[in-house]
């Protein structure tokens, strides 16, 4: 699970790092989404590490996420370093084995393999406007999007409403499971089943493709939805951040 979280987000990186024992990526993009480390192996040298990563991510936004992959103590070293907590997000997993029930569906509403770059501008319109992300970055996100060197892992999926893109997620297939990330819902069509439908596509993908396990990071508004597909929590992720 930690592998495939880890693949998904040193995905955003223009080039992956690795500075001894720590692993982090750079897209240079101005959101912290697509900036951070994913991990320090050891917390031996961990004033060192900190001066590293705040070395390798100057100049941009980031996270520096915590998780189960994490050394015990990665937080406490973290703020007596200088690191201050942002927020704590459940990380949530579900068998592929048990079926996935039907869902009712908007009428009207279609879920899209993305195929092609016009879809895909649109997908990453959608979720960077849910996102809050500045409309100038669209471009490079889906540059960056179309050259992952993972796509041949990688699904996307587009809910289609009257020919326009009004919700998104993205599959990984890696590593024996399927992560789920980028579920997001255009604001003018929120609370409508689109959610739904998008998760429970994204869990056939999973299936399809032979994966043993369903894993996703909640949002506070996507937890309950998940639960619903008899998701659970298993462990989270702590995200930091280093003031400049």
């Amino acid at each position: 699970m930690t592998a495939n979280f880890r693949q998904y987000l040193t995905g955003w990186g223009m080039a992956e790092g690795a500075d001894g024992d720590l692993d982090y990526f750079r897209s240079g993009l101005a959101q912290p989404q697509f900036n951070g480390v994913v991990r320090v192996r050891s917390l031996d040298a961990v004033e060192q590490s900190t001066a590293i990563a705040r070395d390798r991510l100057a100049g941009v936004p980031w996270w520096w996420w915590v998780g189960p992959d994490s050394p015990a103590g990665t937080s406490s070293a973290l703020a007596e370093h200088g690191g201050q907590e942002v927020t704590t997000i459940p990380v949530m997993v579900r068998p592929l084995d048990q079926a996935v029930e039907p869902v009712e569906s908007p009428a009207g509403l279609r879920i899209e393999e993305v195929a092609d770059h016009g879809r895909l501008s649109e997908l990453v319109r959608t979720y960077s406007a849910s996102m809050g992300v500045a409309p100038s970055l669209e471009p490079e996100i889906v540059r960056i999007e179309s050259q992952r060197r993972d796509n041949a892992d990688i699904v996307r999926l587009a809910a289609v409403l009257e020919d326009r893109v009004v919700g998104t997620t993205v599959v990984i297939a890696a590593h024996d499971v399927a992560g789920i990330f980028i579920v997001h819902v255009a604001d003018t069509h929120r609370r409508h089943g689109i959610g739904t439908a998008l998760t429970a596509a994204a869990l056939r993908v999973g299936q399809d493709r032979g994966m043993r396990l369903a894993a996703l990071a909640a949002s506070p508004a996507g937890e309950p939805l998940y639960r619903r597909f008899a998701f659970v929590a298993v462990s989270q992720y702590r995200l930091f951040t280093f003031p400049a």
